[in-house]
């Protein structure tokens, strides 16, 4: 998806990079965690399909905080007052006159501040994996430094991931794009010193002087933010609902992500809309390079990760063009969904021709079923039907199941036989058939 168009609003002297996503009936101020990038989120499904699924009941506002990101650097650590005038700043110029103030961890406590300093500009408060006192997260001066000596060496190359998300330490896809999330949000030596700003935090004492709705969530093997910083805040924070997750990834967009939007869904709503999915006839269009793990071996890292990059370029314009929507990508391979299956043939064929002139060779598989829509993720045996449908091409081929053929009478398009094929896992014999180059 392409990414929201990014406005700026000023703050005194100084530039606050933002995105409006949404037209539900509450706005939303997402506050994220000490380094921020707004266009670079939007190359990360799992953060497109979280921010999508909030913004299907809020106006939702992303914001770079001031030093980080698309927002102006600055002179010094920015406190946490000046950050406050900045969400202000944000929601003036959005036209936001109260808002549901939603922090990630280091934003937890800004946003707690704010929500206290301003409730008449908050109508919620909700924290996730946040902290009222630095060291639930970094607990002794001497695990700062060494904290600090590590970014300072590796800070660029990913370092932090297995910190941040731990289950996906060994995805080198996202890998590759934490890498260069640390690399946009902040240079080492900015890092360094917000990491000394945030060791001086400490709300504990305005906790109890917060009295808007307020959710707190924390999972309980969080690896970064020790899970007993929400415990203490849910006691101290009057009224304040505090929900224990299971999962131990700090990055609430990792692991299971849904539970966490469902929790905000209900608290803010009163119900769980998302979890009971929607359902819809779509073409599914499943990509893989062939022969990727022997090409990445040939090239090296760095040429493969180019290759990479323009192949998510390629494939990225011919969705836009032929209405297209990226469901998820692995690196080398897409998941996406069409409104009709014509396009979603033709779609597949200039891709394949695209990145033939880059030296790509590429499978597809399609089908046409109902699916399973969960917010921004689908499921469902068409789904099934299309992976194993892909898994029978040949490199260089588009194959398609008999259902697609059949609706696509009249297209111009035509097809050889493949015969027929038993799909792992899904019941019956079925007919597929290759696009005709």
């Amino acid at each position: 998806m392409f990414s929201p168009e990014i406005r700026y609003a000023r703050s005194d002297d100084t530039y606050i990079a933002y995105q409006v996503l949404g037209h539900g009936p509450l706005d939303m101020v997402f506050v994220p965690g000490f380094i921020s990038h707004l266009e670079h989120y939007w190359e990360a499904p799992p953060i497109v399909r979280f921010a999508q699924r909030l913004a299907s009941f809020s106006r939702l506002i992303l914001l770079d905080k001031r030093g980080t990101g698309l927002s102006d650097r600055v002179a010094g650590v920015p406190t946490l007052e000046q950050r406050m005038d900045d969400v202000r700043a944000v929601m003036d110029t959005v036209g936001s006159e109260r808002a549901v103030v939603f922090g990630i961890s280091e934003g937890g406590p800004m946003s707690a501040l704010f929500a206290a300093t301003y409730p008449h500009r908050t109508s919620a408060l909700i924290m996730y994996g946040a902290f009222p006192i630095f060291s639930y997260w970094v607990p002794t001066p001497e695990a700062l430094n060494q904290l600090l000596t590590m970014i300072g060496q590796a800070w660029g190359t990913g370092v932090t991931l297995p910190l941040f998300a731990p289950n996906l330490a060994e995805d080198e896809p996202f890998k590759h794009w934490w890498a260069r999330f640390e690399r946009l949000g902040a240079s080492p030596g900015a890092v360094a010193a917000l990491m000394r700003m945030n060791s001086e935090i400490n709300i504990s004492p305005i906790l109890s002087a917060i009295h808007v709705p307020t959710l707190i969530l924390h999972r309980t093997e969080d690896t970064l933010v020790d899970v007993e910083a929400s415990r203490f805040m849910a006691e101290r924070i009057p009224g304040a609902k505090y929900v224990e997750l299971s999962g131990r990834d700090h990055v609430p967009v990792v692991g299971d992500a849904d539970a966490i939007l469902y929790e905000i869904e209900e608290f803010l709503t009163g119900t769980r809309l998302g979890a009971e999915p929607d359902r819809a006839l779509l073409t599914v269009m499943f990509t893989d390079i062939v022969g990727s793990t022997d090409r990445a071996v040939d090239l090296g890292d760095r040429r493969w990760r180019d290759l990479l990059d323009s192949h998510r370029m390629v494939v990225r314009r011919e969705l836009a063009r032929h209405r297209g929507n990226e469901v998820n990508t692995t690196g080398d391979g897409f998941l996406a969904t069409f409104d009709g299956p014509a396009r979603a043939i033709r779609c597949a064929i200039r891709i394949r021709e695209e990145l033939r002139q880059l030296g790509i060779e590429i499978r597809a598989g399609l089908h046409t079923g109902e699916c399973e829509l969960f917010g921004d993720d689908i499921g469902g045996v068409a789904v099934h039907i299309g992976a194993r449908v892909e898994a029978k091409a040949m490199p260089g081929e588009v194959l398609v199941s008999s259902t697609v053929k059949d609706l696509v009478v009249g297209s111009g398009l035509q097809f050889e036989d493949r015969g027929t094929h038993a799909l792992k896992g899904i019941p019956d014999e079925w007919r597929l058939f290759a696009v005709a180059n």
